[in-house]
């Protein structure tokens, strides 16, 4: 494989490698998609929340530094499909609005490079490649699309429903997810019987058993191997640094390490897609002659401007029990913006977004161990309290600071990490407790620390994104508006690294359009 050179390397193949070297394979190049890692086993621990949740049976086995100096294993996948193998799969467009400059108490979330009418055809291809399943003209903050959905929203289940109904009594908009979960119904809204995705509990969080999941691998990268031979899949392959020719402006090869041995791999265009901040790791670790702070960084920029959403799952309590089997149907976007845009929102800044999450079961709520929650139900077992639970996944925009940052320091990975806007985030869980204390819920909220990363700082590595950021100016950016790097002519990135901004909504549909884009920008390249 050394002797071979191939059109275009693909470094990484979660969301966005796994689609750009997808497509890219259908425009006939010759692709070679590098992998650190291999296929997700697929047996029973799949389903097993005591391996997934509390012994972080999938998660990397690393350990980084935060600003603190603590040591904290990081909410990563190395597998093929990424970090998209126990994603939730909620597969969102950012608002139009996410793309022009956002004001928030602690600062703006800066103006994109790229508007989202250029967007837009991607999202559409995104969704549709991904096979979203979804409802269009429910969310009053969703951007103008072509198209609707190609697939119907999954159904809402009983308490969700009503639950539904008691938010639309409040004057709320809540609306069906747009779901990456392969599930077909029947007329009743259950699974048919060679449907890929169960209505059940494990998805959240865990890898898909039934490959039920819309992941990287299972969209991607496996149907694309199979169709096309100028696809070569490298597993277990670390790339540890890109090598550049005497100018600086080239690179002429990718340096792996494959069972302990070096390898050099040999490209004319390197797409870097190892998720954003392992991208950031990797530019660092490229240093040379002509740059010497790493890869790409003469902007002083590599590895700065972290973003990760203030993320927070949490658990409250149903007055009624609550057999939900498939929970994750209904979000709410009612206070997104600031109240100029979102009446239901009392505050001039944006709060966020809220949604439901994967149910929690009795192993998962021990686990927590949180005995201020336990006091309201001092009698409770663990069991009662999941049939009685109702889980929901609260975001809001995180900014990007230089001082947010991924870095090496004598050898080890540290992740410095300042929260931004958590007076938001606090007031988006307080709207939360009062929607639940008019829903037949307790409005007592639980946190579900496990399900963002065993160990991990607050939001753990959920929602990397920003440590490379593209713009117009090479001065402060890394990446010019087609994800090429300023300094290097050979040399892009398809993650979430080039975001100047995130948004408060799940970056992947955005990474997976925007490897589209930017798949189509290298194919015209290359004629």
């Amino acid at each position: 494989m050394q002797d071979d050179r191939w059109d275009v390397i693909v470094i990484g193949s979660g969301p966005g490698g796994g689609s750009l070297a997808a497509k890219l394979a259908e425009a006939g190049r010759r692709v070679l998609l590098v992998e650190r890692g291999d296929y997700l086993k697929r047996e029973r621990e799949n389903w097993d929340t005591d391996e997934v949740f509390r012994k972080g049976r999938y998660q990397a086995k690393e350990t980084w530094v935060s600003s603190a100096g603590e040591s904290f294993a990081p909410g990563l996948h190395y597998f093929i499909g990424g970090n998209s193998k126990v994603y939730g799969a909620v597969l969102f467009r950012l608002r139009e609005e996410d793309f022009h400059a956002v004001r928030h108490p602690d600062g703006v979330a800066p103006e994109w490079a790229v508007k989202y009418d250029e967007f837009e055809p991607y999202y559409q291809a995104a969704e549709e490649l991904f096979r979203v399943r979804g409802q269009r003209g429910e969310d009053p903050t969703e951007p103008w699309s072509r198209k609707g959905y190609s697939y119907p929203a999954i159904r809402h289940e009983p308490r969700i429903q009503k639950l539904s109904d008691d938010l639309r009594r409040e004057g709320l908009h809540p609306f069906h997810l747009p779901m990456g979960g392969l599930l077909d119904q029947d007329e009743n809204g259950d699974a048919t019987p060679d449907s890929p995705l169960l209505r059940c509990d494990p998805f959240d969080g865990y890898p898909s058993l039934t490959n039920g999941k819309a992941d990287a691998q299972v969209i991607a990268v496996d149907p694309a191997l199979k169709r096309h031979s100028n696809l070569t899949l490298l597993k277990r392959a670390y790339a540890e640094r890109l090598l550049t020719d005497a100018s600086g402006r080239t690179v002429t090869g990718v340096e792996v390490m494959i069972d302990g041995a070096r390898h050099v791999l040999k490209g004319d265009i390197v797409v870097a897609a190892c998720g954003a901040l392992s991208t950031a790791l990797l530019f660092l670790r490229s240093v040379g002659d002509t740059h010497p702070n790493g890869l790409a960084n003469g902007s002083g920029q590599v590895g700065r401007n972290y973003m990760r959403h203030n993320n927070a799952t949490v658990l409250a309590i149903s007055k009624e029990p609550n057999p939900t089997e498939f929970q994750k149907t209904l979000g709410l976007n009612d206070f997104y913006f600031g109240r100029d845009r979102s009446p239901a929102n009392d505050w001039e800044f944006p709060l966020g977004h809220i949604q439901m999450v994967g149910k929690s079961d009795g192993v998962q709520i021990e686990a927590e161990g949180l005995p201020s929650f336990l006091q309201w139900f001092p009698n409770k077992p663990f069991e009662w309290m999941a049939k009685h639970s109702i889980d929901f996944w609260l975001t809001s925009e995180d900014l990007p600071k230089p001082e947010n940052r991924i870095f090496y320091r004598d050898g080890k990975v540290h992740l410095d990490l300042t929260p931004t806007n958590m007076e938001g985030h606090r007031r988006l869980r307080q709207k939360l407790r009062d929607i639940c204390d008019k829903a037949d819920i307790h409005p007592h909220l639980m946190d579900r620390a496990l399900y963002l990363g065993k160990d991990t700082p607050i939001g753990g590595t959920a929602h990397q994104a920003g440590t490379l950021r593209f713009g117009e100016d090479a001065g402060t950016s890394v990446l010019d508006r087609n994800c090429k790097a300023h300094e290097l002519d050979n040399l892009y990135v398809a993650d979430a690294s080039f975001f100047p901004s995130i948004g408060a909504v799940n970056p992947t549909l955005t990474i997976i359009a925007n490897a589209l884009r930017v798949a189509d920008i290298v194919a015209a390249r290359l004629g």
